[in-house]
């Protein structure tokens, strides 16, 4: 979890203020393991903050994403989903239900530059995401399954 001076420092650096709204919705967002979206998260704090607005939810998702303590995860769904948790690690999304779960990676710093990419690169970072079917969605799957065999 990044610590709150910091944000607050780096905030500032940039003309801007931790604000309780910037603060609240930070903090929902490293307390869960959801990935959810800006209308999840909207609803969430809105419990904490019930003058919140779905705009300011919106614009501090943003200002949080390119300062880089909120990453936005990739999704298949209609809506940008979202995770506090900044430390290196991959994505799962359920290809069913759209649940997204975090995936630990091996670490790839031993793997060379060389070897990950072709031509003229700096490597930065990595991204993992995966598809798969949550067990709720693959249980349901199988007792579909079974039943047509049955039929």
């Amino acid at each position: 979890m990044v610590a709150a001076e910091r944000i607050a420092r780096d905030l500032r650096g940039r003309g801007l203020r931790l604000t309780r709204q910037r603060r609240v919705i930070l903090e929902a967002l490293q307390n869960t393991k959801a990935h959810p979206d800006a209308y999840t998260l909207f609803r969430d704090v809105k419990r904490v903050l019930p003058r919140v607005s779905l705009a300011t939810v919106y614009r501090t998702l943003s200002v949080l994403t390119k300062m880089g303590f909120v990453r936005e995860v990739e999704s298949s769904g209609p809506f940008a989903r979202f995770d506090g948790r900044l430390d290196p690690h991959g994505h799962i999304t359920c290809s069913a239900c759209g649940r997204i779960a975090d995936v630990e990676l091996p670490d790839i710093s031993e793997i060379p530059a060389r070897a990950m990419v072709d031509g003229p690169f700096k490597v930065t970072g990595c991204r993992v995401e995966l598809t798969g079917l949550c067990a709720s969605c693959a249980g349901r799957s199988k007792r579909k399954n079974g039943a047509r065999r049955q039929a």
